[in-house]
């Protein structure tokens, strides 16, 4: 069993990297999704992960 962490700052590019990454030959297992959140002043900082658990 194997675990591929992805981590970007909006849900498009984990969309588009998740998608990569199943498009090679895998058999998944689970996947987690995680969003964080921090503030920065007045800016709000976004974190959006998915954990691929594979063989």
């Amino acid at each position: 069993m194997k675990v591929k962490v992805i981590d970007e700052e909006c849900e498009r590019d984990l969309e588009n990297s998740v998608n990569e990454f199943l498009s090679k030959d895998v058999d998944v297992i689970d996947i987690k999704y995680q969003v964080a959140i921090g503030i920065n002043g007045e800016e709000q900082l976004y974190c959006f992960s998915a954990m691929i658990i594979y063989h």
